[in-house]
């Protein structure tokens, strides 16, 4: 049973640091891949995208989550 948390944790562990790490760059470039100079406005539509690409393991997370629990009121 110890081994599924201490998966889970490193995996949850991962995103967070993956989603820190795109934040960053997103709010801290000048200029996009395109060469679109980045206005406030601009990055916030980034970020909205970053965010919604990270949606899915959210879930996933949280799928795997609920069966850790029931895994865990088993034994």
């Amino acid at each position: 049973m110890k081994k599924r948390w201490v998966s889970w944790w490193i995996a949850n562990i991962i995103w967070i640091v993956l989603f820190a790490a795109g934040s960053f760059v997103v709010w801290t470039r000048e200029v996009d891949g395109a060469g679109v100079t980045q206005t406030p406005e601009l990055k916030l539509v980034s970020f909205i995208v970053l965010l919604i690409a990270f949606i899915i393991p959210l879930i996933i997370q949280i799928i795997w989550l609920i069966f850790n629990l029931k895994k865990a009121r088993e034994n």
